[in-house]
């Protein structure tokens, strides 16, 4: 099925920041106001096309990445923010010693955009990621909760009828890779697959590592229909029925993004 943007890094990329515009920064100038100087790093930036507009807004922004070919295509697309100094890209685990000593307690703000679900052992990543935080910054989150119907990201599978098909990533793990090797999936698909499924994240869990970590939630929403969309399929994005937040069990098989907002309490 694999959608125009797994086969067009430019689509990506265009979609990252139309997205961030219009329904991110309104999002997050809910609770911080964006001006010149601010400190923003992003947690998997892939393209980089997220930070674009809040560099345009005059933060100070910083792109990280696991893998060293998305960095390389985000200074491409990103060098005039680069030449003027709002922003740069690391190909670093954030993990790593150093980049904790070089970066503890400056950022007025990290985003995490669709990458919380990618991290194993996220009890031990959050609580990690805060020392960033400058004492009064936030965190933005923004993940699909592993149960709703693409939770597994299928989506990127090349059979049509497997990318298609919802909510078949929740079988258990044995009947999961043997339906995707019978597909005839690469190799790598299937490894990606199966690494979100041990990673997948739900609402409830999610909750939970924040209120265990001492972190507040200072905004939060939950959407029927993910603000992407507009760009992906031109599904106008569509806030979770409150009714269905007060259905724990159901919530997270009919939402397909939860976006957050948290800093330390």
């Amino acid at each position: 099925m694999a959608l125009p943007q797994h086969r067009s890094y430019d689509i990506r990329f265009q979609q990252q920041v139309d997205n961030a515009r219009r329904y991110l920064l309104p999002f997050i100038e809910s609770q911080l106001p964006l001006k010149p100087g601010l400190k923003v790093m992003e947690i998997g930036c892939g393209e980089g096309g997220v930070l674009r507009p809040f560099a345009e807004q005059g933060a100070q922004c910083l792109g990280v990445d696991l893998s060293a070919s998305r960095i390389e295509k985000a200074i491409e697309r990103m060098t005039p923010e680069i030449e003027a100094g709002q922003a740069r890209f690391l190909a670093q685990n954030v993990y790593e010693e150093a980049f904790l000593a070089e970066h503890k307690g400056q950022f007025d703000l990290i985003l995490l955009k669709d990458t919380i679900e990618h991290i194993p052992e996220q009890e031990k990543f959050i609580p990690y990621i805060k020392q960033l935080l400058k004492p009064e910054g936030y965190i933005f989150f923004g993940f699909p909760p592993w149960r709703m119907p693409f939770g597994g990201h299928q989506q990127i599978c090349s059979s049509k009828v497997l990318g298609y098909l919802p909510y078949y990533h929740l079988l258990p793990r044995g009947l999961y890779r043997s339906i995707l090797k019978a597909a005839g999936e690469p190799a790598h698909t299937i490894q990606e697959l199966m690494e979100i499924k041990d990673t997948g994240i739900s609402i409830k869990r999610f909750e939970r590592i924040i209120r265990q970590n001492h972190l507040k939630i200072a905004a939060r929403r939950l959407y029927l229909f993910n603000p992407i969309y507009e760009f992906k399929f031109g599904v106008k994005p569509r806030e979770q029925g409150k009714w269905v937040d007060w259905v724990p069990w159901l919530r997270d098989f009919v939402t397909t993004a939860g976006w957050y907002m948290v800093k330390p309490e």
